[in-house]
């Protein structure tokens, strides 16, 4: 881009002189202070010390917690103490963290995305989505109730992928400034695309639909879709989607059939919601599989769904398999394989 625009730049003149508008501005201020303190301890890697190293402790859905998961959530409570914000919920806390429910938003935050990958240097990231403070239940909004929501990558460079619900724009750190530089405004994902993001091994355990449309793709040119397909995956959802809202593509993570996963593995209001705010602001769609992903109401803070999210076409295709009955596919029928 020639023209420099910050982040407070974009924010000012989106906020202008509504007050709510401007508490989510603030908001988004403090969270990315945090997260430019996240970033520099991610840059230093092992000179920080075993940031990868598991604790004793598990989160709400009872995943190992490693010392950075506990790290950045603390980080990013002490950004938000002061702010607009009443109360987070976090994907490290069993309970929501409270300062003042007179104040006028909410934020649902996912502080350390990917914490498999702390220790192999592949991008980890910050997810969060701002609700207004409605004062019973806050966080149990559907996610079409976000006043913005995004996430940042900690990888090569470190970008924050944001919407204010006007349109889905990207930001980069500038280290020297400690500015987010707008570089890629009004982004746009692709609504075709030959590849898709999941993680295989979980194959056996998926159920019908799902296997139906991966053995469809993996068949190629000679399949009913008949083109070639890549299969991609990172295992931090957020480096996973940003490489979607760049080169486009679909990202799956269906529920299955093993113990506890029948609704999938992502959080829906701190993952699943801000993810799906961002891609369809960039023109792409996120589903469960059977609806709308933003029009689900939680049933709680830490409650899990499926996603498939990214580029429209192909996310429509996925939902068209989940509205059919089981069938065999053309390619592994002909092994013994079945659908159902």
């Amino acid at each position: 881009m020639t023209e420099r625009t910050t982040l407070d730049a974009y924010l000012t003149a989106w906020a202008g002189a509504d007050a709510r508008r401007g508490a989510v501005s603030e908001t988004i201020h403090a969270l990315m202070g945090a997260c430019t303190t996240i970033a520099d301890i991610v840059g230093r890697g092992a000179l920080e010390g075993a940031m990868g190293a598991a604790t004793e402790a598990t989160n709400a859905g009872g995943d190992s917690q490693k010392a950075l998961d506990l790290r950045t959530h603390d980080i990013v409570v002490e950004a938000l103490k002061d702010t607009p914000v009443a109360r987070i919920g976090s994907e490290e806390a069993d309970d929501e963290v409270v300062f003042d429910d007179g104040r006028p938003l909410v934020v649902a935050t996912d502080p350390l995305d990917g914490s498999s990958n702390i220790e192999t240097n592949v991008s980890i990231g910050t997810l969060f989505g701002i609700l207004p403070n409605t004062g019973e239940a806050p966080f149990l909004q559907p996610g079409s109730k976000q006043l913005a929501a995004g996430f940042v990558v900690y990888g090569p460079a470190t970008v924050l992928v944001l919407t204010v619900g006007a349109g889905t724009q990207v930001f980069t750190l500038e280290r020297e400034s400690g500015d987010y530089v707008l570089t890629d405004a009004d982004v746009a994902i692709a609504r075709e695309t030959k590849e898709y993001a999941i993680n295989a091994s979980n194959q056996r355990h998926w159920d019908a639909a799902m296997q139906g449309y991966v053995m469809d793709c993996l068949a190629g040119v000679e399949g009913p879709r008949e083109k070639n397909f890549n299969m991609r995956w990172v295992g931090s959802l957020v480096a996973d989607v940003f490489r979607i809202l760049v080169r486009g593509g679909v990202y799956l993570y269906p529920g299955d059939e093993r113990s506890g996963y029948g609704q999938g593995r992502l959080r829906l209001v701190y993952e699943c919601n801000p993810i799906a705010f961002v891609c369809e602001q960039a023109g792409g769609a996120a589903t469960t599989g059977t609806a709308r992903v933003l029009d689900v109401i939680p049933a709680s803070l830490h409650v899990r769904s499926p996603l498939v999210a990214g580029s429209a076409e192909e996310v429509e295709r996925v939902t068209q398999y989940y509205a059919e009955p089981p069938r065999r596919s053309p390619l592994f029928a002909k092994r013994g394989l079945f659908l159902a």
